[in-house]
This record gives C-alpha cells, structure tokens and sequence, in this order.
C-alpha cells in the first residue's frame, strides 16, 4: 500500500478510516458475533468474566476436539525429524507396537494393544517446511485411514523467547469413534472399540505427551541424537 493510499483513508486527526468490514452482511444477520461496534467494552466485559470457570464441564472442552501440547528442551527440526518417522510412535505411545511395513508404501502395520490383537494401520503424511506431523490411522482395516492425529512443532525460540520446541496435538472426533464402520474386520470377540476410549483420550494423549517429553529431553540432555541409530 502507498503513503498515499494511507493517506486518503485517514480521517481527522490522522486515525485511519474502517474497512468495509462485513459489509457483505446486513447488520444483525448472524447472532453471537461480538466486535466493539456492536458490543463496546464496558458491555463485553461481564461477556468475557462469564466464560472463565473454575470448573469446566469435559463435554464442553474434550466433546469433539481433544488437544493436548507440551514443550520440549529438544531442538525443534530434530523432534520433528523424530515424529515424522512413524516408528517413533513405538517408542513414546502408551499401546502402539509392533510397527513393520504393511505392503502399501508408506503404510505401516502395528497392534494397539489396548484392544488385544487389534491391528492398528498407520500412514505418516509430513511436511518439514511447517513441521507438521499427520497420523492417518484405522484399526483393523486400511483401506480408509479415518483416526487423524494432528500434531506441529513450533520453534519454542519464536513464542517462548528460548530454545526448545512446543509440540501442539489435536484429534477431532470422526463419527466413526462411536460406531465400528467395518465389524467385519475386527478379531472375534474383542470387547472394546476404539471409541470407547474417546472420554479417556485428553488424559491418555497427554500421558503419551509427557512420554515424548520425557524421551526426547532425556536424549537432548545427554547428547543422544533425537532420532535414535536403530530408526535409522
């Protein structure tokens, strides 16, 4: 933008005239959304006090998202190198094992031992330039790969001020959490689906969090490469 472009959108006394904002939408046509035209300070301030709880209810926080983050005294580029091989997840998950290719390329057969003989199938999709790690996964099955865990490596540098990474991981709850889509394909009589877990899964994910915590730190610490000799 020119001085000049900037110049002609100021009004008095040098403030900078609105945007045409939402001007694509008459006024009040969506409910809930709360700018200070419309909601001044004074007004949203009893707005904001009401959403902080001491206690907050676990359908409201976990009910179809469930993240979990941590920093990590490792150097960023070296635990993204880590996550982004799908054999880390021998290592720092609670019930993941086992992991050998399965006959795609890129796919990769383990059992989740929190389901007896279950076989777990798991594709890595990684790009290092954002430092995002995706776990396509499924159990029993691999032709659709539904579970999806979402995790990025931040550089701790950047919204921290110090070295180190900040690993932030979300799931989302797919349907089909609460219905098996493939009962064919499950072991004979094996009691539980994976979906039977989900309220369990904030606290789960954030013990497999303190996991890779624990490991990498330790690593990092003692001059251990990240990505350990026998991933290699």
């Amino acid at each position: 933008m020119t001085a000049s472009s900037i110049d002609s959108r100021r009004g008095d006394g040098g403030a900078t005239s609105a945007l045409p904002a939402l001007s694509d939408i008459p006024e009040d046509v969506i409910p809930g959304v709360v700018r200070i035209e419309n909601s001044d300070k004074d007004a949203t301030t009893p707005i904001i006090v009401d959403m902080l709880r001491s206690v907050y209810p676990h359908d409201q926080i976990f009910g179809e998202f469930c993240p979990v983050q941590a920093y990590i005294a490792a150097p960023p580029q070296e635990v993204y190198e880590y996550l982004a091989d799908t054999r880390s997840l021998e290592e720092w998950t609670y019930s993941l094992r086992g992991f050998v290719p399965a006959d795609d390329p890129g796919l990769w057969l383990a059992y989740d031992r929190l389901g007896s003989e279950t076989k777990i199938f798991t594709r890595t999709v990684a790009h290092p330039d954002a430092m995002t790690v995706d776990y396509h996964c499924a159990w029993d099955q691999a032709d659709h790969l539904w579970m999806i865990y979402l995790l990025r490596v931040v550089d701790a540098q950047t919204v921290f001020d110090k070295p180190g990474s900040v690993v932030l991981w979300v799931n989302c709850k797919h349907p089909f959490y609460d219905q098996n889509p493939y009962p064919e394909t499950a072991p004979p009589k094996r009691p539980v689906w994976v979906g039977d877990f989900w309220e369990m899964f904030s606290a789960g994910h954030q013990l497999e969090m303190d996991n890779l915590k624990a490991i990498c730190e330790y690593r990092a610490a003692n001059g251990l490469p990240i990505k350990p000799d026998w991933m290699k």
